[in-house]
Order: C-alpha cells, then structure tokens, then sequence
C-alpha cells in the first residue's frame, strides 16, 4: 500500500515531512476499493451458505433431538456471527474511503497525530494511532 504521509488540510507540517501526491492518493483508494469489493464477494457468498444451509436444516430436522437441536442453534450463530464480522470489516473500508476522500486520512481520530505508514499498511482502514489503539484494548 502506499505511504500515507501527509500534511493536514491546511497545515505546512514540520520540515521535511512530505505531502500525499494524487497518484499516491489514487492508489490507496484502489487498494481499498478492491478490498471492499473482496469483503462484499465474502459476504454476499457467506449469506448465500447461510441460507442454504437453513433450508438443509429444515428439510433435516424431523427426529432431532435437543443435542441436534443445539448444535444447529450454535452452528448458526456462528455462521451469523462470522457474517456479522464481515459487516463490521466492510463498515471499516467503507469509513477509510471516505476519510481519504476528505482528507482526514492517515490521521488519528483521536488526538489527531498522523497514523504510521506501518500501522496503516498493516490496516489500511486505521482510524487511531498505535497509542489511542492501545488505551481502547485497555477499557
């Protein structure tokens, strides 16, 4: 992914620091348009299984009892959970794009420092910094 450094809208920034050029720009928001379009793929197709498997669960069920009952509960909310997390993840995409669109990419929402290129290569959707990050997990 490329480098996410840059200059708030506005700001000179200190000496040296170099701004976000167009092209740099652009090839973040390919990077996270693709990983949008991947998680949605992911999402439309687990959606697709969970509903499939539903209708196998209610063709199957006669003679079940309360184990099998169980089991098919928690299956199933497994499955939705998963799903639910694939939501949540194309939540983050979806917010990462709109945060480079308006500039506010690559800055912590937080205390307002810049995100290191590291952390955002890792996770291109970062909204905090390492150390925001860190007193969150705390609570």
């Amino acid at each position: 992914m490329a480098k996410a450094t840059e200059t708030r809208p506005g700001s000179n920034g200190p000496a040296g620091e170099r701004v976000r050029d167009e092209a740099e720009t652009e090839r973040i928001r390919q990077a996270l348009v693709a990983r949008l379009d991947e998680l949605q793929a992911e999402y439309d197709q687990s959606l697709s299984e969970i509903t499939e498997l539903q209708r196998e669960r209610l063709a199957d069920s006669a003679g079940d009892d309360q184990a099998d009952t169980g089991t098919k509960t928690f299956e199933r909310e497994q499955e939705i959970t998963l799903a639910n997390n694939l939501l949540e993840r194309i939540t983050q995409v979806e917010r990462a794009i709109d945060r480079l669109g308006s500039g506010n990419y690559g800055w912590c929402e937080r205390c307002g420092t810049q995100i290191p290129v590291e952390r955002l290569a890792a996770f291109p959707s970062a909204t905090l910094c390492v150390s925001c990050k860190q007193l969150e997990e705390r609570r």
